[in-house]
């Protein structure tokens, strides 16, 4: 079938006719006609419930073929759904009676049309992911260009940006042409010693003006490379990285950024409370997977703060990095595209970093980033102002766009509360109608999303993050709206550990007071069913289904603040390496490595190998004809695992380490987008486990809080009354 159509799409792609203006016209407006058609068309009951049937099986056929076709025929017809139903919901279903239908109604509907606008132009940014491939490199390496390689800092501490350098000076570059720079707004004298015993640049300043784009255009004044390479401190690049990047600059004089993935190689607070890391996509997958390779289709690539390259010479054209938001990278390469300069990606991870640990701090760069991008939308709106195409002007409007989806998220996480609380009808529709024309617009898109979202993201799972995110980022992005100068830039930590896994009741309270809400609205609705007789039961099953679906999500959301033990200050990173065990008495065991870390090894050994434990061993590791050997003990030993402890490396050999462990890009390459494709029903069962957690964890904390509350009151000494005030 999927062959079928490539061939029926190739003959069509070939016919001569479509390099007529004429036929390109006519084609265009009988598909617009036939759309319209399809959109607005009236139907009764029975016929719309045959004819979306009829769409959604021809959807679930496509969606077992492969090929580029099928995806495109999935977007017609979901934006078909989509369309049918919000033309329905407009013209049939608005017609309130009083204020308190017409409040929750039209709430509803602005929430409704807001989700519509982000899956229209999400379709218009994944619909032909470019897939760009390295350009190569010129033999001769005296024609490379110089390149200066910045790592701006503020806080962190040394352990976190010292793994980052050691890799940025071994860059596969030619040292003459490579110079690598810690920007330290910190101002710490243990950097600056740190950086001259290594002789990387390091570059301070008198203030910590724009904060780290003020820092990073601080350095520009003070240096001269011709490109400028950008890694957060924490983000540790390959050896390969300027070379896999660089091609594409020498191809395209109007080249002025290139941005790789972020790729992280700790969990974030999602995936080590709720335990999915490597079994889920992360929250960051979707984009660095997916939409920024469609981005890069319209020469709309967002620059992402790091991991990235830019030409020097637009950038300075442009006045350095932004200053003017406080996401002064996706800023940037708006500026650096309305100059008619282009921006590409390339989808290989050339990087790894330190996700963010703690719920708390994953929603504070999330503010950061709302307040940011609501900031462009007023100060540098891309639909507006010179030098933008139509393309780069919808990515970037939907980029703005997504960090508004707190109030919509809230909406409909309370929408069937109005019904079964207030007793409000936000639909003014027959309970039998309204499935029919929502449950296709709801089925298209998810198995659309599903199909072409599948390796980087998992169904259900938008719905999770947005409602841990929702309530937080709502006011900042409105505020920065209404004020673009609201607001400062701040630091996302890094670095830190959990001594005690715990529950973090600040953080779950709006996931608390949203549960409670729906578990009311059900109790309250189930009662209806059960004691009372109302001819519109139809409508109380249809909102109590809504009210599960959301009990599910926020009970989830609850799950993710239940905060894990984290103990280990540098995390390891599961692959498999060679290796080699060199004992004192000249003997040699090969192995194989289970993970690595700054400090230490996990090593896989045969069962029945006498290892000594806590004498000093030699362990050698390989890169292609490249040996590592680093001093260690056996710190444990269970079964055939090995854990051994690095001891005394001195600066040469942790430089070492680093290069033959972090900087190796096949160990990012293989677990990018290595996880098991999305299946409707296996997502579903994953996020139904997680919610289930969270009413456990939920349920437990409250126990706990309960009985130190009753023991803190016995401990309080009673104080007898007296006549004295």
């Amino acid at each position: 079938m999927s062959a079928r159509l490539d061939d029926w799409s190739a003959v069509l792609l070939r016919w001569s006719g479509w390099h007529r203006p004429v036929v390109r016209v006519i084609t265009v407006v009988l598909a617009a006609l036939l759309f319209a058609l399809a959109v607005t068309v009236p139907l009764e009951l029975g016929q719309q419930a045959v004819f979306a049937a009829a769409c959604f099986g021809l959807a679930l056929v496509l969606s077992t073929t492969v090929g580029r076709l099928a995806p495109l025929a999935m977007i017609v017809l979901s934006v078909t759904a989509s369309l049918r139903y919000m033309y329905w919901r407009l013209t049939s279903t608005v017609g309130f009676e009083n204020l308190l239908d017409a409040f929750f109604g039209f709430g509803l509907v602005a929430a409704e049309l807001y989700a519509l606008v982000v899956l229209l132009l999400g379709y218009f940014q994944t619909a032909w992911p470019l897939e760009r491939k390295p350009a190569p490199m010129p033999p001769d390496p005296a024609m490379w260009p110089t390149v200066d390689v910045f790592i701006p800092t503020y806080n962190e501490p040394l352990d976190v940006v010292r793994q980052t350098v050691y890799t940025a000076i071994g860059l596969d570059w030619p040292a003459d042409k490579l110079k690598v720079f810690v920007l330290d707004d910190g101002k710490r004298p243990e950097f600056r010693a740190f950086c001259e015993e290594l002789g990387v640049g390091y570059v301070t300043r008198d203030n910590n003006a724009h904060a780290k784009a003020g820092n990073i255009n601080h350095a520009l004044e003070l240096t001269s490379g011709e490109y400028v390479a950008i890694f957060d401190c924490d983000h540790v690049p390959t050896r390969s990285f300027l070379q896999i990047c660089m091609g594409w600059f020498l191809r395209d004089p109007k080249l002025a950024m290139l941005q790789t993935p972020h790729f992280f190689f700790s969990p974030d607070p999602f995936e080590k409370n709720l335990d999915t890391f490597r079994v889920v996509p992360n929250e960051g997958e979707l984009f660095y997977g997916l939409v920024q390779d469609g981005n890069d289709l319209w020469n709309a690539t967002f620059f992402c703060g790091s991991c990235a390259m830019i030409r020097r010479g637009p950038l300075m054209e442009i006045g350095g990095v932004a200053v003017e938001t406080v996401t002064e990278d996706a800023h940037t390469a708006l500026k650096l595209n309305r100059r008619g300069y282009n921006t590409a990606y390339l989808a290989i991870p050339q990087a790894a970093g330190l996700a963010t640990e703690s719920l708390a701090r994953h929603v504070g760069q999330r503010i950061r980033w709302a307040r940011g991008m609501a900031q462009i939308c007023r100060v540098d709106n891309p639909l507006l102002g010179p030098g933008l195409t139509l393309g780069q002007r919808l990515c970037y409007l939907n980029a703005m766009l997504h960090f508004f989806y707190g109030l919509p998220r809230l909406i409909f996480l309370t929408a069937p509360l109005a019904y079964l609380l207030l007793g409000a009808h936000v639909f003014q529709a027959t309970a039998l109608m309204i499935t029919a024309y929502a449950v296709p617009h709801i089925f298209h898109a998810s198995l659309t999303n599903s199909r072409m979202q599948g390796r980087f993201r998992h169904s259900f799972w938008n719905e999770v993050y947005e409602s841990v995110l929702a309530w937080y980022i709502l006011r900042p992005a409105l505020v920065a709206f209404v004020n673009p100068k609201a607001g400062k830039f701040n630091v996302t930590d890094k670095g830190g550990v959990t001594e005690e896994g715990y529950f973090d009741w600040d953080m779950a309270r709006p996931y608390i007071v949203l549960l409670v809400l729906n578990l009311a609205g059900f109790l309250v609705g189930a009662g209806r069913l059960v004691f009372q007789e109302s001819p519109d039961m139809a409508t109380v099953l249809i909102n109590l289904a809504w009210t599960v679906y959301n009990l599910i999500m926020t009970s989830a959301a609850v799950a993710v603040a239940g905060e894990t033990r984290q103990v280990r200050r540098s995390p390891r990173v599961a692959t498999a390496l060679p290796a080699s065990l060199m004992f004192g008495n000249g003997k040699t065991l090969a192995c194989q490595t289970i993970d690595f870390s700054q400090t230490g090894l996990g090593l896989r050994v045969p069962a029945d190998a006498d290892v000594p434990m806590d004498e000093l061993l030699h362990v050698s590791l390989y890169r292609g004809t490249e040996e590592g050997i680093f001093p260690a003990t056996a710190a444990f030993r269970r079964g055939d695992h090995l854990g051994l402890q690095f001891k005394d490396l001195n600066v040469q050999q942790e430089v070492e380490l680093a290069q033959m462990t972090f900087a190796r890009a096949d160990t990012w390459a293989q677990a990018w987008g290595s996880h098991e494709r999305d299946s409707l029903p296996t997502a579903f069962a994953e996020i139904l486990r997680i919610a289930v957690k969270g009413f456990w964890d939920l349920a437990r904390s409250t126990g706990r809080l309960a009985l130190f509350w009753r023991r803190d009151r016995r401990a309080i000494p009673s104080i007898p009354e007296t006549g004295d005030q």
